[in-house]
């Protein structure tokens, strides 16, 4: 029996040759290797990306060029993420740009009921409704070459915000920056969110009662710097509690969706 069996090997293997001779002439040949390779472990083969798939190289060993995604010059392209090309690269409109962010160039407009709540919170607050945020000391200084600053009244108008109206009195004038100071020593110096009334130690620890201590959000002794144009320098004009109101400009960076205008 095992010589019988031996002896038809051959032949066996001629009718496979055979076999497969006649499926590589007939096109079927491609249709079998693709199905026994259609998976491996799972993984799809593929030319083009697909998820959770095995991109095959082209003959040079490389991504093939159907894998590696087209981009448009700025010239030609239209939209990239659904904002143009405007939208990607400008500054709001009211605003200066000074490479990878951008400065309004004129403080805040307040409006008459806005007037004596420009303080820390509400400046910091009303920039990021904008889609910015209140620069630093350092920021504004920066960019004193390329905005106007306010300033004192002596201060050149080509370079500087002046304010010359008699009706309302010649002012010298300063503008909030982000940066904080404190004017006294020790934590509290930054303010304290207290100790609530009916708050309690941890009786596993057997740990006392704390004493109940108002909060100090607003701080006197946690302050705001302020600066000015200084004939285009740029200049310190000293801190202003963080309760207190002053006039104030917002920054924004150059990122795709993060600037907004009023309307926007």
């Amino acid at each position: 029996m095992r010589e019988r069996f031996s002896s038809h090997l051959p032949a066996a293997s001629l009718v496979i040759s055979i076999f497969a001779l006649v499926l590589s002439t007939t096109g079927l040949a491609d249709a079998a290797r693709h199905a026994l390779v259609a998976a491996i472990d799972g993984h799809a083969i593929t030319t083009r990306p697909r998820p959770n798939a095995l991109l095959v190289l082209g003959k040079n060993g490389k991504f093939p060029a159907s894998a590696i995604p087209t981009v448009r010059s700025a010239k030609n392209a239209s939209t990239v993420d659904g904002l143009n090309v405007d939208a990607l690269s400008a500054c709001p409109p009211t605003s200066a740009d000074l490479g990878t962010w951008c400065l309004e160039t004129s403080p805040y407009p307040l409006t008459n009921q806005e007037i004596g709540q420009n303080n820390y919170f509400w400046a910091s607050q009303a920039c990021v409704e904008r889609g910015g945020f209140l620069p630093t000391a350092a920021q504004l200084i920066g960019a004193a070459k390329r905005v106007k600053l306010e300033s004192t009244i002596h201060d050149n108008q080509d370079t500087a915000t002046v304010n010359l109206d008699p009706s309302v009195g010649l002012k010298d004038q300063r503008e909030m920056s982000a940066t904080l100071v404190t004017t006294a020593a020790g934590s509290d110096a930054a303010g304290s969110e207290g100790v609530s009334i009916g708050a309690t130690g941890n009786p596993r620890t057997g740990e006392p009662n704390p004493v109940p201590i108002p909060a100090v959000p607003e701080p006197a002794t946690l302050q705001y710097v302020t600066v000015y144009s200084n004939g285009a320098k740029g200049g310190f004009a000293g801190s202003e509690p963080v309760s207190q109101p002053e006039n104030f400009r917002c920054a924004y960076n150059k990122v795709p969706g993060a600037n907004k205008t009023e309307n926007g």
